[in-house]
């Protein structure tokens, strides 16, 4: 039998694993020798070895908030990743106090070589409740920021929260969003350089119908501009109603999408799960789309975070 003819109109698309940044966030202090460094260190080393490329790790937040993000022991991990070769290792950062603790961690071109993340919300009052400030003072805390990185060679990503609305506690109902507000937000992110924006649907809010309408009409706003940057993070109380979601907009073009092995994560302002990094990448694949991962070996490897 002669080789396989490649299918040069398959679309390739990008996951990113999330799962060392967000399950990081929420693991309380007395559950921090469960989520050691040595297990996030196996994580992401099986990740990458698995054919994953692009990996959230860190958040810069204040230990209070997440004790699993203490600079101590971000950088014991860091120094044990190293900078792999052939992968796209990114960390968030909320404001100028977690810019220079990447700085301090050498996270940047001259050191470990992350990527990175700048995030905001779509909506007034998450945006309150998670930077503890207006989306315009984020925004421009960082223009400012985004300067210096861009001047020191660091790699920009911008990520959009509660692009799809936001339900506000207590039952008082969806503070919703418009794609206008969204367009806005993704075109302040690319003016400070970023690579690429990723809207969120924090609370899984949105179904497939709701998903796709929404999203193109951002698309459409756009006039297909930068849809090759655009990617798509979704939070979902059910899995699986989560990649039917991805499924649903990689229709329209989108190939960047976010997950987490075994749907873990969420927000410290209070989030349903992550789609499933080991689901994505089967439906991903039945429909047709090269990943570059392995299936058997992405398999299994979230069983250290248990």
């Amino acid at each position: 039998m002669g080789r396989p003819v490649p299918d040069h109109h398959a679309p390739r698309v990008l996951v990113t694993d999330v799962t060392l940044r967000e399950h990081g966030q929420n693991v309380p202090l007395d559950r921090l020798d469960s989520f050691s460094v040595e297990t996030r260190v196996h994580v992401a080393q099986h990740l990458m070895g698995a054919g994953v490329q692009s990996l959230e790790v860190f958040s810069c937040v204040h230990p209070k908030v997440a004790p699993a993000m203490a600079p101590d022991i971000l950088g014991r991990i860091a120094s044990a990743l190293g900078s792999p070769a052939g992968a796209d290792l990114i960390t968030l950062v909320p404001n100028r106090s977690g810019y220079r603790t990447f700085l301090d961690l050498g996270l940047g071109p001259d050191g470990y070589g992350h990527a990175l993340g700048m995030f905001v919300s779509a909506v007034e009052a998450h945006n309150l409740a998670n930077l503890g400030r207006s989306i315009s003072a984020s925004l421009e805390e960082y223009e400012t920021l985004a300067g210096e990185a861009v001047s020191r060679g660091i790699r920009l990503n911008g990520y959009v929260s509660g692009a799809f609305g936001f339900r506000e506690p207590a039952g008082k109902g969806l503070i919703p969003t418009t794609p206008e507000e969204v367009g806005g937000l993704m075109d302040r992110f690319f003016a400070m350089g970023v690579r690429t924006v990723t809207l969120s649907d924090l609370q899984g809010v949105a179904d497939e119908e709701a998903t796709v309408r929404f999203l193109a009409q951002v698309l459409e706003l756009r006039k297909g501009k930068d849809l090759e940057r655009i990617g798509y993070h979704p939070h979902h109380l059910s899995g699986h109603k989560a990649v039917d979601n991805s499924i649903a907009v990689l229709a329209l073009g989108i190939r960047r999408f976010d997950a987490s092995l075994g749907g873990t994560g969420g927000c410290v302002t209070g989030a349903p799960g992550n789609q499933p990094t080991e689901l994505l990448v089967r439906r991903l694949h039945e429909a047709g789309a090269i990943t570059g991962i392995n299936e058997e070996l992405l398999r299994g490897i979230g069983d250290a975070l248990d």
